[in-house]
């Protein structure tokens, strides 16, 4: 198995949309980025610790490829605004790509330009940042499988 990590907003919609993908194994909601060790919920919503809630994806690359992925993370959130998706400000919601190794890099790098160039979002600048993976924080159990244990419908972005 194979690992990516995505930060698109809040972790529940993000978990949603990589959990219907055929070859994700598991996603797990989380926390990474920030300059601390591990932060409680309550700490990183408060946008003061630089962690970005992201979800940890373990995916069966004999089933979906990462740059599969990739086009699942452009198309479920809005990477061009910075620090924000739709109601949730801080830079804890920030779009970021975690990569795992210097192929996914790479990837994320040409797929981020594809996306630009596609002219999808016209002249706004994607503001994805893409950068080495950090420690993973799972974040606490209630936040896992969130809206399927809520009963919720999906959390989409609109833009």
């Amino acid at each position: 198995m194979t690992l990516a990590t995505f930060g698109a907003g809040c972790f529940w919609g993000v978990e949603y949309f990589f959990k219907q993908v055929d070859g994700v194994v598991n996603a797990k909601c989380g926390y990474m980025g920030g300059k601390d060790q591990y932060q409680t919920y309550e700490e990183v919503k408060t946008g003061t610790t630089g962690h970005a809630e992201v979800v940890q994806i373990e995916f069966d690359e004999s089933i979906v490829s990462y740059e599969e992925l990739l086009a699942v993370f452009w198309t479920n959130h809005n990477p061009t605004t910075l620090n924000k998706q739709g109601g949730d400000i801080g830079n804890q919601y920030r779009s970021a790509i975690f990569f795992h190794d210097k192929q996914q890099k790479e990837t994320a790098i040409r797929s981020k330009l594809d996306l630009a160039k596609s002219g999808k979002w016209g002249i706004k600048h994607i503001v994805t940042e893409i950068v080495p993976i950090q420690q993973f924080h799972p974040a606490e159990e209630y936040h896992q499988n969130y809206l399927e244990k809520n009963e919720l419908p999906s959390c989409h972005i609109s833009y």
